[in-house]
């Protein structure tokens, strides 16, 4: 080779190095970060760390709620591998029908992203990915869970499969439960596989725990037996609330029909409700005592007022007002030992026109309980305005006024606890208030004694008796009223009691909806409730039997 050419060619490749190296130098200072960015764009993925949302347990710490780890199953649709054999092994192992899989890849076929399936088991889902088909991808969730079912659903509520809440307490309380995700950083492949968990950006923070007031084995067994009465009398549901007499928390709230929250492919709307929080109703003859508290307090009324009932019927305004038979003379307490609608008309029609409806709304009764629950009735309580004497009598009976059944049972903690009102919680009470004074403390220990009255043998409420303790409560039996006016031949049956008398820790209230067997009297439907719930009540409790004292 000449000279000549062999320093041409020498200083072509001395050229080209020095290119090269020139190349390489601008591509490692000049556009690093350019390029830099763009190998990370391609590489590197910040990704979401879910946040478990936090438990809902009772009083006692028993889940009532809880997030279990799940995994959802998504694919690229422009990755998925077209052959058929594949697809059909795809299918089988998600457990759908294959050309209802085919049907939703051609919907998505220009979109990057679709699920396949949402919410499976890890162990499940990790036999999918094993078969290492090219377009399929994991996603870790959580799922709600609720070990209790039915027997709590109205209470808690539900998240949708987003776990966000739509219902109950899940909902009230959606962004204390929630949490907050976390992120971090990670390199993956250029098929979206994991290569290596870089470093966290931001720790994900758990959502708070929710300690309800609720006790676990109480609700367990009032939704047994409120079950069962309804399905005893055929009726349309029912529903009972239970609160402890000192603390006002609610031990248990329970609602026929339920639906199971883990399962809801078959829900029936109507046990969708809370109805012992959103719906309001007459109440009828158990809001006699609550009228009668507020007719003690004047100087018209006393225990030993005689009210004569005779014939048994009264007219007002142009209606007539019946009793079951004639009474004759009655004093207070048989006024509401007999539930004698004629008494209670004559001693409101005594009082002034507000004394009835302020004792009512000083209990909370036309206004929402604010307890945070979603859908809280107020109820209905009218004004004192241009009211007919008819008006001011039955309000005295428990018609004309509506009130959900927590409503009522906080109104009765006033008599249970010395004339003071204590405000419902559903959340645990580590620090319970006295509550806020109502009634005279003489005169809710004169009712206490009436209402045990009514809960002896022979009289109305005998059904309630508990052996070994003392009650005291009182029987209701309400037309239900629709578009059409006061039905004939469906009744609201209710009872609201208290135990035990010499100390009282538990109010409880059960009403059921339309009885349509041969009783529907609420002495003879919702009592027996009462008794059987209570009764197990009190010993789960460790309530001690009453003293034996004579009855005044």
């Amino acid at each position: 080779m000449g000279r000549g050419r062999y320093r041409f060619l020498i200083g072509v490749v001395l050229i080209a190095l020095a290119a090269l190296v020139g190349r390489i130098a601008y591509l490692n200072v000049i556009d690093r970060d350019f390029l830099q960015g763009q190998g990370d764009a391609r590489t590197l993925r910040v990704e979401p760390i879910d946040a478990h949302r936090g438990m809902i347990t009772d009083r006692h710490g028993d889940p009532l709620a809880i997030s279990t780890p799940v995994v959802s199953l998504w694919a690229n649709p422009q990755e998925l591998p077209d052959d058929d054999i594949q697809r059909l092994v795809l299918a089988r192992a998600l457990g759908v029908d294959l050309d209802s899989l085919d049907a939703r890849i051609q919907r998505y076929r220009n979109h990057e992203f679709m699920y396949l399936r949402r919410r499976m088991t890890p162990d499940a889902a990790q036999k999918v990915l094993d078969l290492q088909l090219p377009g399929v991808y994991a996603q870790h969730e959580y799922k709600r869970y609720y070990p209790s079912g039915e027997v709590t659903a109205q209470l808690v509520g539900v998240t949708n499969i987003d776990d966000q809440g739509q219902e109950g307490l899940e909902l009230a309380y959606n962004s204390y439960l929630s949490g907050e995700p976390g992120k971090r950083r990670v390199l993956k492949d250029r098929k979206g596989r994991l290569v290596r968990d870089l470093h966290l950006l931001k720790e994900a923070k758990p959502g708070g725990d929710l300690t309800l007031s609720i006790d676990l084995r109480l609700q367990y067994m009032a939704y047994r037996e409120l079950k069962a009465a309804v399905d005893e009398h055929n009726a349309d549901g029912g529903t009972l609330v239970m609160m402890d007499a000192h603390t006002g928390e609610v031990l248990a709230m329970v609602n026929s029909p339920s639906y199971n929250p883990n399962n809801r492919t078959d829900i029936d709307v109507d046990g969708l409700r809370n109805q012992a929080i959103t719906d309001a109703f007459e109440p009828g003859s158990v809001m006699k005592p609550l009228a009668m508290s507020a007719a003690l307090e004047t100087d018209k009324i006393t225990p030993d007022t005689v009210i004569d009932t005779s014939p048994g019927y009264t007219r007002v305004d142009g209606y007539t007002i019946n009793d079951f038979r004639n009474y004759g003379k009655l004093k207070p307490a048989g006024i509401l030992l007999h539930s004698s609608n004629v008494g209670m008309t004559r001693i409101a029609l005594q009082l002034d026109d507000d004394t009835i409806w302020n004792r009512y709304q000083a209990l909370g009764l036309g206004k929402a309980p604010e307890i945070g629950f979603p859908g809280e009735a107020e109820g209905s309580l009218p004004a004192p305005y241009n009211w007919s004497d008819s008006k001011r009598a039955t309000m005295a009976y428990g018609y004309g006024v509506a009130v959900s059944a927590l409503q009522l049972a906080t109104a009765y903690t006033a008599i249970a606890n010395d004339g003071r009102e204590l405000s419902p919680s559903l959340l645990k009470v580590s620090d319970p208030q006295p509550g806020k004074p109502v009634i005279k403390p003489k005169v809710a220990h004169e009712l206490l004694g009436m209402l045990e009255h009514i809960v002896q043998p022979h009289a109305g409420g005998s059904k309630a008796m508990v052996p070994g303790y003392r009650i005291a409560g009182k029987t209701g039996t309400v037309r239900k009223v629709e578009s059409s006016g006061y039905q004939t031949t469906a009744y609201r049956s209710l009872f609201a009691g208290i135990a035990p008398v010499s100390d009282p820790r538990i109010v409880t209230v059960v009403m059921i909806d339309n009885a349509r067997g041969q009783e529907y009297y609420g002495g003879l439907v919702a009592a027996p409730v009462f008794s059987r719930v209570v009764g197990k009540a009190l010993r789960l409790l460790d309530v001690l039997p009453d003293k034996k004292e004579a009855l005044p």
